[in-house]
């Protein structure tokens, strides 16, 4: 139920938004047209009827799964975004595997031995992942790997095989070397938010009575550190995946531009170009949509890692 007031909330401010964007129509029309022109466009899009009248049709629409036609391509706007989507949730899940698995990885590493100078490197370079800008970043790794390794594509999304409506490139050779460089982009900044954050609870825990108790009865490391410390501190760290995963698949955009990845965040880029108000509208329901869900199954999957978490 709070999930569906925050969606009725997100798609309220959108419409409010759009009303100071620009007129659609004008674009629509074309430069040379009369005032009737611009009118007659402007009643075919039912533009000319008040805002909440607009923003009641849109919800009765919305609800049977219907978010208009785009205003330039004259195609279903949610099954542009969903031709889309495939490649933007293949990168976004890269991205978070990347980030996820070195990032827990690199942080218990460094909670362990704080004084090393491996430590330090690993946390200077999360520094260094949080500070640089995405786009910066993606081009000096295609700089070093595609301009002077030669060992990896600078652009585009590779060979793909459709099953169904979803393309993938997972079953490629050339879709896996396409997707490292873009991959590791976009997933930069959650692994270096994911190694400082893992590597703090770490270090809190392992500070606890019950862990000095857990070594002071001779348990083994990998019992004690795995079973007992880094269980209990994943659950603010899948929290933060689960945050983490849902911006990366609704906010890939500068990534996809530079890799010019054929995803999502191209599409929502040229729509705001274009003033394409069903598409951007649709974009955003689904970014809020897919958020909404990863932090439901963050929620259950709490239960898992802390037996002592029930929900009523």
């Amino acid at each position: 139920m709070q999930g569906i007031i925050v969606l009725l909330g997100v798609s309220f401010i959108s419409f409010v938004i759009f009303q100071f964007v620009g007129d659609p129509t004008l674009a629509l029309a074309g430069k040379y047209a009369t005032q009737e022109q611009i009118q007659e466009v402007r009643e075919s899009l039912r533009l000319d009827k008040p805002f909440y009248v607009q923003y009641l049709i849109f919800i009765k629409n919305a609800v049977q799964g219907n978010f208009g036609n785009s205003y330039i391509q004259e195609m279903p706007a949610l099954d542009l975004i969903l031709a889309k989507f495939p490649a933007t949730a293949e990168l976004a899940t890269v991205a978070i595997l990347i980030s996820g698995g070195l990032g827990i990885s690199l942080g218990v590493l460094v909670s362990l031995n704080r004084d090393s100078g491996l430590s330090r490197m690993v946390m200077a370079g999360s520094l260094f992942g949080i500070s640089v800008p995405t786009f910066l970043i993606g081009t000096l790794l295609i700089m070093v790997f595609a301009v002077y390794l030669r060992c990896l594509p600078p652009m585009g999304r590779g060979e793909t095989i459709k099953l169904g409506f979803w393309k993938t490139g997972f079953l490629t050779l050339s879709g896996w070397r396409h997707i490292i460089l873009p991959a590791f982009t976009l997933g930069m900044y959650s692994l270096a938010v994911l190694i400082r954050l893992t590597r703090s609870e770490m270090v809190e825990i392992l500070g606890k009575d019950y862990i000095r108790t857990a070594w002071a009865k001779g348990l083994s490391s990998r019992f004690v550190i795995f079973k007992h410390a880094l269980r209990n501190g994943l659950i603010p760290v899948v929290t933060m995946m689960g945050m983490q995963f849902g911006q990366l698949i609704a906010f890939s955009i500068i990534t996809e531009t530079i890799f010019q990845w054929p995803g999502m965040g191209r599409l929502l880029l040229r729509s705001i170009y274009n003033n394409d108000r069903p598409i951007i509208v649709t974009y955003i329901m689904l970014a809020a949509t897919v958020i909404l869900t990863l932090n439901i199954i963050v929620d259950i999957m709490y239960a898992f890692l802390n037996p002592k978490i029930r929900y009523g």
